[in-house]
This record gives C-alpha cells, structure tokens and sequence, in this order.
C-alpha cells in the first residue's frame, strides 16, 4: 500500500503498529512511527494509544510512558494500554502506581481497567488490594462481566483466599471454561488438591468440557494426592483428544507418574516428546531423584547435558541432591565447575544446595568456602552450614554462626534449632543449650518434633537427664527418635532399669523400635549387669523387631560378654557373625581382653585391628595398657617403639569444661589457662584433702617409667582433675560441674571424683567419649549422697 504511493490513515497505521506489537518488532515499528509523524498522526488518539502499547511489548517502558505523557487528551484506552502492557511485563508495583494516578485525575475505570489490575494483584499477592478493585467493580456495575469475574476469581484464588475464590464462582451464573480453569488451578496452587478435583468432577457433570489447562491443573493434583488410576484416566482423555506431542500436558504426565512412583510409566511419556524442553527433563530427574533411585536420576542429567539442552538451578539442586545421597564428593566439585561455568554458582538456591551437598558430604571446608564467598545470609544457607558443622563435631563453629545469624536479625527455623541443639550435646555446652531452649520457647517451636528430640538428645548428653526426661515427656508426638533418644540417655546415665521399662512402654504404645533403640537397649543392659537378659533381648531382635544384628549390635554383645568374663562365648559370637568382624567389634574383645588380663586374646584382636585400622592410636595405647596390666614392660616399650616407628600419633587427652558461656580446655600438666597458680594451688588442697578421706593414688595407671613421686604428680595433674579444680575456683559452690573427655578417662580421676563429690558437696558430671571401654568404667552406676554425686557417660 505504502509503495504504491497511497496515503495512509490513522487507522491503518494503528492497525500496522498493533501488527509489530504482536510480533514486537521494534526496528519496524519505529519505521511506521516516523511515517506517522511525517503523515500528522503521531498525536493522534488511536496511533498514540497504539504506539504506547508497541514500546511497552518491546520492553521499552520509558518511551512508552514519554509517549504516553505526550498524548493530550487520554481516555480510558490509552491508560489500559500502558498499565495492561506493564501488568503483562510483570512490572505489577508501576501498573499499580498508574492505576492510582489514573484515578486521581477523576478518570473512570472500565472494566478492562479493572481486569488487568486485578492480574497486578494476583501478581503481586495484594489480596488487600484486590478487595479493593472487587469493590470498584461492584460501584461501577461490572461485577456481573464474565471477563471480570474470572479475573476475580483468579486473583483471589492465586493470593491463597480460595473462599473468596469459591464466593465469586459461586456468583457466576454461567461459568466459562476460562472460569472453570480458574478456580481449579488456584485450588491446586494452594495445594487444594481434594478441592480442585471436586471441581473438575462438578464440571464434567454440567457438561462443561475440559480443555488442556483444565487436564493439566488435574494432573497436579492427581500428583499431589498420588491417585495414579485417575491420572491414567485423565491420560486417556489425552490421547482421546490427540494431544501426545503437546508438551504442556506431556510435562503434566511426566510430573503426575513420577510422583506417584511410576517411573516406568513417566519414562514412556518422556519418549513419545519429541521435542522436549528443560522443564520434561527436569521432571524425569526429579522423578528418579524422589523414588531413590539418585544413579539413575544421574544418568539422565549427562544423557541432558550431553544433548545440549542446558540446564538451570533446579537442575543443579535436584543433581546435587542425588549426588550426596550417591555420596560422590568428586561428582560434586565437577557440578560446582559446571555451574560456575554457567553463571548459576551466585544463585542463592545453587549456592545453598552447594553448602549442603559439601556439608553432607563431609567436605566442611569447601562448604564453609563456598558460604563465606557467597554471602547470602538467608535461613536456607546458615541453617546448611549450621548443620555441616553440628554433623562432623565442629559445635563451637556452628555457634559462631548461628552468632552471624543473630547478628543480621535472621531468625532461626526448627530444623536450625534442632541442629544448633545437636551441637551444644555434641560439646556438652550445657549453658548454651539452656540457651537455646530459651530461643526455642520464644520462637514457639516445642510443638516440633525436629527440636523437642533435639532437646531430649542435648539435656541426655550434657549430664541432666532429668531434664531429658521432662523434655521428654512434653513431647506432644513421641516417634521412634523421641523414644530413642530417652532411652539412650537413660542408658549413658547408667539408669539401667529405666531405659528398659520405657523400652517395653514403647512397645505396648506400639511404637516399634529401630536399630538405634536397640543398641541403647543392650548397652542399659550392659550398665545392670543384666547379661542373660541382653542375650534375650539380642536374638529377638528379628524374630520379634524384623531387625537383622548389625555390626554395632555384636560389638555390644560382645562387649557385654567380655566385661562379664565370658571371653570364650564373645570370642565364639565373633567367630559366628555372619560377616566379617569389623573395628568395633575386635575394639570390644580387645577391652574385654584388657579388663580381665587376657593378653593371647588381646594380641589377636589388636592383630585385627592393626590391619583394619592402622592408624589409629586407640589399638597400640589399649594393648599397651594390657602388656602393663600384666607386668609385661618390655613389650610395654616395644609398643611405643612400634608407634614411633610406623608414626602413629597418640591423640593427647583434653578435657573442657563450660563456664560462662566460654569453654576451657585443658591438657594434662597445662599451664597455658590465665589461673594456673589459682588451679594449682585448689588441686593441692584438695588432694590433701582426699589423703584424709582415705584417698590414695592409683600409681599402676600411669604406665611412665619414672619414680612415684614422680607418678603421682602426673596423676594430680590429669586434664580432667584440672578441669574440675578450674570449675570448682570459677563457679558458685554447689553448682553441678560438668567436664568432657575426648579420650576415656583414667581409673584414677574416677577414684578421686568420688572423693571430691563427697569434700565439696557438688555433683560432677564426666562424659568420656571414648571408643573402648575397659574396666574402670565397669558397671559404673551413678553415686549418690547428701554430700554429692558423680556421673560417668561414655
């Protein structure tokens, strides 16, 4: 037309504008813009109207406002082409400030306005707001529009008021197809799964056919209530409709079969796409990821990235997922490359599912890097970390970040709770675990069962089982964890008897116990003394609990066994396991061995232990012990040599101990503490002290060739006696003392524990963490008197 030299109008202009706006091709738009101009329609309403909305689809929003601004006389069309333009833009907050300015400049809305912003409110989630356009449309008469109606019902379905949803559709006389998907897509968003299938029932039956979206908002739900027999019907009604290579309802098919486990199924409909999108690829990872099958899940995301199809952050999340359920740390860098590669490593969800991955996977330091670096500091990230640190025995690391956490105002959620109460049990941090439960109060999770077992597992493990108990008994749903995490502490506790009859309440409340529980329960066992009833207990295990022995069931059996004496039967049960014995195992005979002066036996468990474990330490100290306990010294010498020789470290004993807030740890014969004289000079009372009492020192302990003066000197200043002088000078008299061991503590501070209780009227509280065990922890039970008490947990 324009060739032939025939001169356009506003209307064909408008119409040639509205062209490039569909197709929004700027460069051919400015093209007619400037015709117009040059022809006189540039300031004409219809061509203005139009170039607004061409600018706006381009993406080019300051000069479609210039544009906008430049039209002299504005109707109500030219206000809805720009603010429906910035609503389809996403840029809700703008359309929603030139709603405001329209209606300050007395211009009536239409419905149309009306419309496009409620969609800004949807957008937006401003249910206050959209209440407030629901009532312009009733004041203007409009209620009753079809076109407005499903955007009512939209807006308030997709902000979360699906009675306000339900309200409006119940108010339509006739209600369209578009109304329809409406309602039940915005009940399947809120996870109204029952609710939109009800719909989509109520629907077929007034004969309103389904479409496309109908059947994909029915799929969702489907997957969301796992009904696998109505998702096959509804892929029926698919196939009837010749939709196979349509990729929307395809994805929907994947995602209903996968998540109701069928991944057969899920794998056929990814086959029959023939072009398939990020999204279908995705879908069959997060399938196989959610049905555990994390290698096959793997497979697919080379087969994806070999093809080319790239990939996004639920891609990397899901993968990461598999990855660390795989655990393959190698797999995991190699993803962490790829998304650096990408540009994705600055996400905040990739960077989360980094930490976490690291974190899980034991690599603490690439996690930790990875934190640092990213600097998010939201919930996700720090309670990632928190839990990587509490995991792998660095407490004092979690702390000091939950302290950043505090620091920026984030607010912890049960799960970071739970694994911040996990590490002050870890390091029996007793005063930040009161904390803590503090924080959990005040923050109204006790009702959580994440953090009510937390606090059961922190109060068990920092010594005040009477705390546990009452943790315990608040509990409002006790699981298996809740009842295992009593149970164990009562056992640690040597409150035998207790563990065991909570066990049987377990049972008779129908609760049935897992591998853990019965571990804690032949240890309580163990603590009474009770070794005919742990046999009973053991070879029940899966004639009446479906729980095959493991291996940390044998090494309490054979535990108990050899602290009983019965070396022969705990040698003949080791013999019978039905696989082969690992380290916890040999480490019970060979404790058993020490205990009763057993040195053939001994020598052939640390011969075992030697090949399975030949860097540890614990095996050369135990059997040296054992050469020492029978007057060997010579083969005492020999095993040091041995250490020496093949550069084995003994790990050296700490004990700490909390005061204020702050730990202090000491080793034995420490000087470094700020109060060493004022440590030295209590500890030297109260040996004195302990002489009168009838104290005497345990010299064939220390197995140092040096004189006995010398001897008992060492003793005196084990870590774990000046822990305990340290706690005695800093805190109130009367005050429970709780001290950590990271290595089994010595027959002799247990003997002079005793006495101290008694002399300075306190309880004392020693957790030795120690693997073996040997006899000077043999059927400790607590000692109770008015003067004081001591506990021992290992």
């Amino acid at each position: 037309m324009h060739s032939l030299g025939i001169i356009c109008n506003e209307f064909a202009f408008s119409s040639a504008l509205k062209a490039c706006g569909i197709r929004e091709d700027l460069r051919y738009g400015k093209q007619i813009h400037k015709l117009a101009l040059v022809a006189g329609f540039g300031f004409d309403v219809f061509v203005a109207n139009t170039l607004v909305v061409v600018y706006a689809k381009c993406r080019e929003f300051e000069d479609s406002r210039r544009l906008f601004d430049e039209i002299s006389e504005r109707s109500v069309v030219s206000w809805n082409a720009l603010f429906s333009c910035y609503v389809q833009g996403y840029f809700f907050e703008e359309a929603i400030c030139l709603f405001n300015e329209m209606v300050s400049t007395n211009m009536r809305p239409n419905e149309f306005s009306l419309s496009s912003m409620l969609n800004a409110c949807a957008g937006k989630g401003d249910v206050t707001l959209g209440r407030k356009i629901h009532g312009y449309l009733i004041k203007f008469g409009h209620e009753a529009d079809q076109f407005s109606a499903n955007a009512l019902v939209d807006m308030y379905a997709k902000v979360g008021d699906i009675k306000g949803a339900l309200l409006v559709f119940d108010n339509v006389k006739e209600p369209d197809i578009v109304t329809w998907n409406a309602i039940i897509a915005g009940s399947v968003l809120r996870e109204e799964h029952e609710l939109a299938l009800e719909l989509f029932g109520l629907m077929n039956s007034l004969g309103v056919y389904p479409n496309l979206f109908t059947l994909s908002s029915a799929l969702k739900a489907c997957a969301g209530l796992e009904l696998i027999d109505l998702g096959r019907q509804l892929h029926s009604t698919l196939i009837k409709m010749d939709t196979n290579a349509d990729l929307f309802t395809g994805v929907g098919l994947l995602d209903m079969y996968s998540k109701c486990g069928s991944m057969d199924e899920a794998k056929t409909v990814f086959k029959s796409i023939s072009e398939k999108d990020l999204i279908a690829w995705n879908a069959m990872i997060s399938g196989y990821s959610s049905k555990g099958d994390d290698k096959e899940a793997l497979t697919i995301f080379i087969e994806m990235y070999k093809e080319g199809v790239g990939f996004n952050k639920t891609t990397l999340s899901a993968v990461l997922k598999c990855i660390t359920s795989l655990q393959e740390v190698d797999v995991c860098q190699q993803v962490h490359a790829i998304s650096i590669k990408s540009g994705l490593q600055s996400d905040n969800y990739v960077v989360n599912s980094l930490v976490d991955s690291y974190g899980k996977l034991g690599n603490i330091k690439d996690a930790a890097k990875k934190f640092h670096e990213s600097k998010i500091g939201d919930l996700a990230s720090f309670t990632s970390m928190i839990t990587a640190y509490s995991q792998f025995g660095l407490g004092e690391e979690a702390l000091k970040i939950y302290k950043e956490m505090q620091a920026i105002g984030v607010l912890p959620d049960p799960f970071a709770c739970s694994a911040l109460l996990n590490a002050c049990a870890n390091l029996s941090a007793y005063e930040q675990g009161k904390q803590m439960h503090v924080h959990v109060l005040k923050l109204g999770y006790m009702s959580d069962t994440f953090a009510g077992n937390s606090l059961v597992n922190m109060y068990a493990k920092c010594g005040c089982i009477d705390d546990a108990t009452l943790s315990f008994s608040r509990l409002s749903e006790k699981g298996i964890v809740s009842w295992s995490a009593i149970i164990g502490g009562l056992a640690q506790h040597g409150h035998g008897k207790e563990a065991l009859r909570l066990f049987d309440q377990m049972v008779e409340d129908g609760v049935c116990p897992n591998h853990v529980t019965l571990v804690s329960v032949l240890c309580a066992c163990s603590h009474t003394g009770m070794v005919e009833e742990t046999k009973e207990y053991f070879q029940s295990m899966e004639r009446l609990y479906g729980i095959k022995p493991t291996q940390e069931h044998y090494a309490c059996m054979i535990d108990i066994l050899g602290r009983a004496g019965k070396l022969d039967e705990a040698l003949e049960l080791v013999n019978k396991m039905p696989y082969e014995a690992n380290g916890a195992v040999w480490g019970a005979l060979l404790g058993a061995a020490k205990i009763h002066k057993n040195v053939e036996l001994g020598q052939r468990a640390a011969e075992k232990l030697f090949a399975l474990e030949p860097d540890k330490s614990g095996t050369h100290i135990l059997l040296a012990n054992l050469y020492a306990s029978a007057g060997m010294w010579q083969n005492v010498s020999e095993m040091r040599k041995m250490m020496k020789e093949t550069k084995v470290k003994k790990e050296p004993g700490m004990s700490w101990v909390e005061v204020k807030d702050k730990i202090h740890t000491f080793i034995v014969g420490d000087n470094s503490h700020p109060r060493s004289v004022e440590i030295y000079a209590k500890l030297n009372e109260i040996k004195d002290l302990m002489m009168k009492e009838g104290y005497v020192p345990m010299l064939e302990t220390d197995l140092h060739d040096v004189e006995q003066s010398e001897k008992e000197l060492l003793l005196l200043h084990h870590s774990e006696k000046l822990a305990v002088a340290f706690a005695l000078i800093a805190t109130p008299p009367g005050a429970p003392i709780r001290i950590k061991k990271n290595l089994r503590i010595c027959l002799d501070c247990h003997t002079a524990f005793k006495f101290i209780c008694k002399i300075v009227s306190r309880e004392i509280i020693v957790r030795d963490t120690n693997r073996y065990r040997d006899e000077m922890l043999q059927n400790v039970s607590p000692l109770c008197s008015k003067e004081g008490s001591a506990y021992w947990e290992w």
